[in-house]
């Protein structure tokens, strides 16, 4: 196909699609003559996956190429390449240096240990839970980091569905992008269903006369 209509089948302005074959986001297409180059179903996968990685997993275009890198090397295992996507939409931000950060790290590998999780405690899912269970403690609400290992149990198999999801792509490309979108629009999905866990929970325990949300829940 050409340019006009690769922009056409992915919703990419045929600027933008230069823009990425000049920053070698995008291969080339195949010259068919000295102003006119062929694309084909490849080039489409990848725009999606550039596009998903921009507009929903909000990274930079230094990281898509980062990510786009460890797709292509085909001495990368799977593993690798979904690690590749998933550390760069992660929340880098975790807590303000101190003694209570330190604690809290450890509280995060303890964790990890306690459940058997092959996980970094200090990659940044690892930084943002440590930097959450401070934030907790100084919001007043220490005893909620007793929930911990509540919480981790029922993000397991939630785990397992994403996976079990993502394992139906087979193109690689195909699955990082599923990472992309798994990682942040299944996490609102997640936080959706829990506030809708919450509103059933309280009027359970607490018969009111019809469904209302608790304050601060979710």
């Amino acid at each position: 196909m050409r340019i006009g209509e690769l922009s056409r089948r992915s919703g990419v302005p045929v600027p933008t699609i230069k823009f990425y074959v000049r920053e070698g986001l995008l291969p080339a297409g195949q010259l068919t003559s000295p102003n006119q180059a062929s694309y084909d179903s490849g080039h489409e996968r990848r725009l999606k996956l550039i596009r998903a990685l921009l507009d929903v997993g909000g990274l930079s275009l230094a990281a898509i190429g980062d990510v786009l890198h460890t797709i292509d090397d085909p001495a990368q295992p799977v593993h690798n390449v979904l690690g590749a996507a998933a550390k760069r939409i992660t929340a880098l931000e975790g807590g303000e240096p101190g003694p209570e950060l330190e604690d809290a790290r450890e509280e995060v590998a303890e964790l990890l240990v306690r459940r058997g999780w092959r996980a970094d405690a200090h990659s940044p899912a690892g930084e943002t839970l440590a930097g959450v269970l401070v934030a907790l403690r100084r919001a007043g609400h220490g005893g909620f980091v007793e929930l911990l290992d509540d919480y981790a149990a029922a993000a397991e198999p939630v785990a397992r569905a994403d996976l079990d999801y993502v394992g139906r792509r087979v193109a690689r490309e195909d699955l990082v992008e599923s990472v992309v979108v798994g990682t942040v629009l299944g996490e609102a999905m997640f936080s959706a269903l829990r506030r809708l866990a919450h509103v059933d929970a309280s009027a359970r325990a607490y018969g009111d006369d019809g469904p209302r949300e608790p304050h601060g829940a979710g």
